[in-house]
């Protein structure tokens, strides 16, 4: 609720001193009220008796209205309607109560409006509508107001009165002459009406004022809209009051800064932002940055010299700033190029791994080259080929094999800075390339967080677990180390946060993944793979000697003579409670068995400081794994094959077992097979039975028989086509009732047509063979090569038969007789 003097009064002022009068003055008095009157709707605005009000009228039929009175009494009946926004509204749309006046004025305007000055009369309720057009016109019923005479109205009034002169000294523009002309009115219904008049409020409460009959009861309404209208302006003007006293405070402090900057400069000191300010220009000479970085720079600080401290952006380029001049954008360390140091410390760190330890000497070697001999190269191709000095490996392998401690002995013997980070679970491309800085709290990407620990630009460094990044909606972190890990871009990598280029060609990125399965194409062809398979036994006994018992006795707080372990106690420990192709759970179980004799010492129970086979079982309890014992009784039967298979943790020996029985439900597969493998299963019935005849297979044996191939532990999913030949196995055994041969496991897949073809994984298999007691391996003949890789003490107790057919598996796999029907059920066979 406002006022509304300045529009009123300004239009009343103006209506008068240019209006026409359409006659001379009436005496309202004397005036006699018509029963039947013209009815002028009113938008927004309701007109009291007593009081002169300015309207503006365009519509045409209003026009018409009033011109007509203006030939005749001058009298109008204004009613306002309910809803302003109608354009015409109709009786049905007009308020009950109305106010009879007077056309006191007139002014035509030149785009055809007309205002008026009206002057009110009376009350009168609408009556019958006698007439719609052109005009309405109604009869009319006058309502005069109940004037009560007491103490109480007179309060009431004189309380208008001081509420409207309270809000009046609030409102500078509110005029004197006005004030004194309301503060000298005796009549409490006129005074209720000409403070109403001048205070705006909402539609329906100036309605329902005109629409109460008792003067008490309108002047009690106009009370409390006057206190609550007071109370509102009291406090926007404390409001006012308190943000012009902010303003006036700021206005204080820049002042007296500028005096201060003003006096320091003449006791030659200067203030901190100047200080701070020359400390940024001096680190960014010395970072040695970029031309473009510096560039930046130079801008972004002469922007932080102009703006005040207490500018909200002041904070975010002071921090923009520092993170360039924190990168090392030209500090490097020196590489440690003897070849016999770095093979030293790589030996003494790792067993075995030849294939990459080779490939580590020979980086370095070529790097020494290309040292020596930088005078000879020219401004020429090689100088062009000579900038790419970047390299990006990628280690692969299942868990424990030493990946990521692998990666820690090459900077160790290159003498550069190590550098770690877990891409496991990062779904956000932010993470890798930066937030952009329009963000709360942007932060440069974790590559150049990482370089800025290390303080140095040509670290080692580790990106572990780059097979499981997650692509979603916020983006696929793959496609941002595209950048990353290509020799031919990184040299000139940007970060969202940075926005300037940074070379990262001199970074030496080492990649670790489980599988290459998950991993994108495109990423994958920036990196060059080495496999790291897992150990042999004898290699793990050789590892838990030189590396882990040592580190657990540390660990553990022992002294080397008080637990010792034999190679028949380490041997029993990987066959009977691990199983796996690295060391971790290895280290776990020595870990377990420090910690136990850790315990007898701390109580002073005298214990044998020798750890044997015996004592093992004693500290570990009973043995997990029993792999010769369980393959011995799986295969003794008919219908059950050991498989050798890969997965991200290694390889593994996959038993294979088949079944039949009187029906015609068909072929069941069970096992939690992926589709390649219930493939390989289908394809490996449709080979057997399109050879019946020649495996010695009766023609009706698939008429009245259901058979079942299952591949047990059906929690683990499997996939792969690898197990075709097994599976193949698995049901001519079962057919013709001949078991496979003792120590024998199998992979290789297969096609209609009875050919074996080459796998994948094949090391990982037989070393998984190894582990179990395998003995006799048949594998795809177009594998020959990877032979090369497996170890000679596997080689020494492990024979190989490659194959190229499915015949050539069978003849070699499954024993020459047939076992004898029993009358008892063997493994669901009658």
């Amino acid at each position: 609720m406002e006022l509304l003097i300045p529009s009123v009064f300004s239009e009343l002022k103006k209506i008068t001193e240019d209006g026409t009068s359409p006659d001379e003055t009436i005496d309202i008095d004397d005036v006699k009220t018509p029963e039947i009157l013209p009815i002028l709707p009113l938008r927004g605005v309701v007109v009291y008796p007593q009081t002169a009000v300015p309207l503006t009228i365009g519509q045409s039929r209003s026009i018409k209205l009033v011109d007509d009175i203006l030939a005749g009494n001058k009298l109008v009946g204004l009613v306002a309607s309910r809803n302003p926004e109608m354009e015409e509204p109709g009786a049905e749309d007009l308020y009950e109560v109305g106010t009879v006046a007077n056309v006191h004025r007139l002014l035509r305007a030149p785009d055809g409006t007309i205002r008026l000055l009206v002057q009110g009369i009376e009350r009168f309720r609408l009556g019958e509508v006698l007439e719609n057009e052109p005009y309405l016109k109604a009869k009319i019923i006058l309502a005069p107001e109940i004037e009560e005479n007491n103490l109480k109205v007179d309060a009431l009034a004189r309380n208008a009165r001081d509420q409207f002169s309270q809000i009046a000294e609030m409102i500078p523009s509110f005029p004197d002459e006005l004030m004194s002309s309301i503060s000298s009115l005796l009549d409490p219904l006129e005074t209720a009406y000409t403070i109403a008049n001048f205070q705006r409020m909402e539609l329906h409460d100036a309605q329902e004022l005109l629409a109460i009959d008792s003067t008490e009861a309108k002047l009690h309404k106009l009370v409390s809209l006057l206190s609550r209208e007071n109370q509102v302006l009291q406090l926007g003007q404390k409001i006012q009051n308190e943000a012009r006293g902010e303003i006036e405070k700021v206005q204080r402090d820049y002042f007296l800064r500028e005096q201060l900057k003003a006096i320091q400069k003449e006791l030659g000191e200067r203030d901190e932002q100047a200080i701070e300010v020359e400390e940024f220009h001096q680190k960014i000479e010395a970072a040695k940055m970029s031309p473009e970085a510096e560039k930046q720079a130079y801008y972004e600080l002469d922007r932080l010299s102009r703006l005040p401290t207490a500018a909200a952006e002041y904070g975010v380029i002071r921090t923009y700033l520092d993170w360039l001049v924190t990168l090392p954008w030209s500090k490097a360390t020196d590489d440690n190029l003897e070849i016999a140091h770095a093979r030293k410390i790589l030996n003494n760190d790792h067993y075995g791994l030849d294939d990459v330890k080779e490939r580590i000497l020979e980086f370095l070697a070529i790097r020494g080259l290309r040292i020596k001999r930088e005078g000879s190269f020219t401004k020429s191709k090689d100088l062009i080929r000579r900038e790419r000095e970047g390299v990006i490996l990628c280690f692969v392998g299942p868990p424990g094999v030493g990946k990521t401690s692998l990666g820690r002995s090459i900077a160790h013997s290159m003498g550069r800075e190590f550098i770690r980070i877990s891409l496991g679970g990062v779904r956000d491309e932010a993470e890798i390339r930066g937030h952009r800085r329009t963000y709360i709290g942007a932060l440069p990407g974790r590559i150049l967080q990482a370089l800025r620990r290390a303080e140095t630009k040509n670290p080692v460094f580790m990106l572990d677990e780059i097979d499981k990044l997650v692509a979603n909606f916020q983006g696929n972190p793959a496609s941002a180390l595209l950048e990353v890990l290509d020799p031919e871009q990184n040299s000139e990598f940007r970060d969202h946060y940075l926005e300037v280029a940074f070379d990262l060609s001199q970074v030496m990125f080492i990649t670790t993944a489980n599988s290459l399965g998950t991993i994108p194409r495109p990423l994958l062809d920036r990196m060059e793979v080495i496999h790291l398979s897992g150990y042999t036994e004898r290699e793990k006994v050789a590892i838990a000697k030189g590396y882990l018992i040592p580190r657990q006795i540390r660990e553990n707080s022992l002294f080397r003579k008080e637990v010792s372990f034999t190679v028949a106690s380490l041997n029993k420990i990987i066959n009977q409670y691990t199983r796996e192709a690295g060391v971790r759970n290895l280290e776990r179980m020595i870990g377990s068995i420090c910690r136990k004799v850790g315990g007898l010492i701390a109580e002073g129970i005298d214990y044998s400081p020798k750890i044997t086979p015996e004592a093992v079982e004693e500290y570990l309890d009973h043995p997990i794994y029993r792999d010769a014992e369980d393959l011995k009784k799986r295969i003794s039967i008919p219908g059950v094959a050991a498989g050798l298979a890969w997965t991200a943790y290694g390889g593994n020996v996959l038993f294979i077992e088949a079944t039949s029985m009187s029906g015609s439900k068909g072929f069941q597969i069970t096992g939690s097979l992926g589709n390649v493998m219930q493939e390989s299963a289908r394809a490996a019935l449709s080979y057997v039975r399109s050879r019946a005849e020649e495996l010695g297979i009766k023609p009706d044996f698939y008429d009245n028989t259901d058979i079942h191939l299952h591949v047990p532990a059906g929690a683990q999913r499997k996939d792969g086509p690898s197990a075709g030949v097994t599976m193949i196995t698995a049901l001519v055994s079962l057919v013709t009732r001949r078991k496979v041969r003792k120590g024998v496991g199998m992979t290789g897949e297969i096609t209609l047509r009875g050919r074996v073809l080459p796998i994948g994984g094949l090391k990982e298999k037989i070393l998984a063979a190894h582990r179990f007691g395998l003995r006799t391996i048949i594998y795809p003949k177009g594998n020959e090569t990877d032979l090369d890789d497996i170890p000679d003490e596997v080689r020494k107790v492990i024979k190989f038969i490659p194959v190229e057919t499915v015949d050539e598996v069978l003849d070699a796999a499954l024993e020459k007789r047939a076992v004898a029907k029993k009358t008892k059920k063997i493994a669901g066979i009658k």
